[in-house]
């Protein structure tokens, strides 16, 4: 799409750079870097496409709070993409293989976590402001490529270059993490693997370079992704809660009691939404 190459080879291409930043003896420091930069182009260049837009920000205000209709199919998608699946688990993984680990690190902890949500959320707050400013203009976006249009018809062929660029960003920065995550599970199975973690996660992006190639469809890939992601944030928020009371696994620490209320709260809410939201197909 920025491009115009296939998306086949633009795939293949991007592959091909995650590849060579793991061959770099520094990759877990390029990684680090690379999320960072490319968190806070794609900030930037969609505030820039919603203020372009001017979405009525009251009413969006208004309709958080006080929305005319509820879409569960929605709400788990979003919910699954911003914290579930591999999210659940990439940053606290970093921050093991960083040393940053037990109680004296609590704070620091708290703050990546809080921080990469916030972020997250922010950015899908700004995809939504885009596509409202749009509409609420009286324009339709083409339905077969409804992100791209929102932006092609807030900024014109500026705005369509941009789309391109932000998803490509979120698309390298999804491949990075998923791909170190996945391995950062496998590594624990045998002593050995540690040590060819960067063979792994290259091994890793290969295949599912070959299999977006072959397939292809990603539309619906990321949809059943979200239905997924759905499912693994409750499951994944439930292991949490039952590890934190094993005290051989964390010691002397002590799990606020509130934290668990809500946290069980939250598994409840989440897998209630989830099979309303496959029930609902």
């Amino acid at each position: 799409m920025l491009t115009g190459l296939d998306p086949t080879s633009g795939a293949a291409i991007s592959a091909a750079i995650v590849v060579a930043i793991f061959l770099s003896r520094k990759a877990m420091r390029w990684m680090d870097e690379i999320a960072k930069i490319m968190g806070v182009v794609m900030i930037v260049l969609t505030l820039y496409v919603v203020i372009i837009a001017k979405p009525p920000l009251t009413e969006a205000l208004l309709r958080t709070f006080d929305p005319d209709k509820t879409d569960l199919k929605a709400i788990v998608i979003l919910v699954g993409g911003t914290v579930g699946g591999y999210i659940s688990f990439a940053g606290g993984h970093r921050l093991i293989d960083s040393g940053i680990s037990g109680t004296k690190a609590l704070p620091a902890v708290t703050r990546a976590a809080s921080g990469a949500i916030l972020l997250a959320s922010v950015m899908r707050i700004l995809l939504f402001l885009a596509a409202l400013g749009v509409l609420a203009g009286g324009k339709s976006p083409d339905l077969n490529n409804p992100a791209a249009a929102v932006f092609e018809l807030a900024a014109g062929r500026s705005g369509f270059l941009i789309f391109g660029f932000v998803m490509w960003c979120a698309a390298i920065t999804s491949v990075i993490g998923s791909a170190y995550t996945s391995v950062s599970f496998l590594k624990t199975v045998h002593p050995r693997l540690p040590s060819i973690e960067g063979k792994l996660v290259i091994a890793f992006v290969l295949v599912s370079a070959l299999i977006f190639i072959l397939i292809g469809q990603p539309v619906k890939i990321l949809l059943a992704a979200g239905f997924i992601n759905g499912f693994i944030l409750p499951f994944a928020l439930s292991l949490m809660l039952i590890a934190v009371y094993r005290k051989k696994l964390v010691g002397d620490y002590q799990h606020p009691v509130l934290l668990t209320v809500i946290g069980i709260l939250v598994v409840l809410l989440t897998t209630w939404m989830s099979i309303r939201a496959i029930t609902t197909l």
